[in-house]
């Protein structure tokens, strides 16, 4: 089971189901926390066109803190596959605040997908062993 936010993942295991959770592992992603300038160096580069006027931005506008979120997601689904294969479980019990939720549930490859047995849309990260308990046994 995992509990995530945008820049934390707690991972826990349970023997059996209504056994208490035992906390396994923890990922984090500080950058995720940062301000949007202090993950910018600078503004977008220029391109100067040969056959237009003036200059135009070079690249996408991407949101910092958006594509941190997303290379933590990915992380965390790339954790999760290792886990599959490491520990081969019966069922994957996926919680995350509703974007990171969404993120994770995109890169997950299928047979990790597929052991995904719940899924809760809720921040949990900052809650204790047994309130996340609580929470999916409800």
């Amino acid at each position: 089971m995992i509990v995530a936010d945008a820049a934390r993942a707690r991972v826990f295991t349970r023997n059996k189901k209504f056994s208490p959770l035992e906390e396994h592992s923890e990922l984090t992603h500080p950058e995720a926390r940062l301000r949007r300038q202090d993950l910018v160096s600078d503004r977008p580069g220029t391109v100067h066109e040969s056959k237009a006027y003036g200059e135009s931005p070079a690249g996408e506008s991407t949101d910092p803190k958006d594509h941190e979120v997303e290379v933590f997601a990915g992380e965390i689904a790339e954790h999760l596959g290792q886990q599959r294969i490491e520990r081969d479980p019966e069922g994957l019990i996926v919680v995350a605040e509703p974007r990171v939720l969404g993120l994770i549930r995109q890169k997950l490859d299928a047979a990790t997908a597929a052991l995904v047995t719940t899924e809760i849309s809720a921040n949990l990260t900052r809650e204790s062993a047994e309130t996340i308990a609580e929470r999916i046994d409800a």
